[in-house]
């Protein structure tokens, strides 16, 4: 079975309650109910993790138990090489998500240190990226690779 990381940065622990007229009122907890069961009927496995430090989300790749990540680095799309350098560095593809489409807003948000490695980028279609991230993987990948090296980038 396709083993899936749902990858999360800064504040999208906030999600519901922090500017929902610009990320929407779902919560992240609501976002990560709807992905576990569009995995489910998928048959693909996922598992999340969130943080809001650097550190804790190069740490988490560097496990490397998993075939593929979603990746919804928040800000730190905009400033992290080190994310950028860990996502290389663990060879595994990554589909990397937005709610919004940073393009479309403050310029500093043009910026992007992970676009040009991943696999795609989903964004500005709030919730529904992630889904839709979690259908290309298995269709990507289906759902029998967990072990097995997966590439595709």
């Amino acid at each position: 079975m396709t083993r899936v990381l749902v990858l999360e940065g800064p504040n999208l622990n906030l999600l519901g309650t922090r500017q929902p007229e610009i990320y929407g009122h779902k919560t992240l907890e609501q976002i990560h109910a709807e992905l576990y069961r569009r995995a489910i009927e998928l048959d693909l496995e996922v598992v999340f993790f969130q943080s809001n430090h650097e550190g804790a989300l190069i740490d988490r790749l560097h496990e490397r138990d998993f075939d593929c990540a979603i990746v919804n680095a928040g800000a730190l799309t905009h400033t992290s090489i080190a994310l950028r350098d860990a996502l290389l560095g663990i060879d595994r593809p990554f589909i990397e998500v937005h709610l919004t489409n940073p393009d479309e807003r403050e310029p500093f948000r043009k910026v992007n240190y992970l676009a040009d490695i991943a696999l795609e980028s989903i964004v500005g279609k709030g919730p529904a990226s992630y889904i839709e991230a979690l259908e290309s993987v298995q269709h990507r990948f289906g759902s029998d690779t967990w072990g097995h090296h997966v590439t595709g980038r």
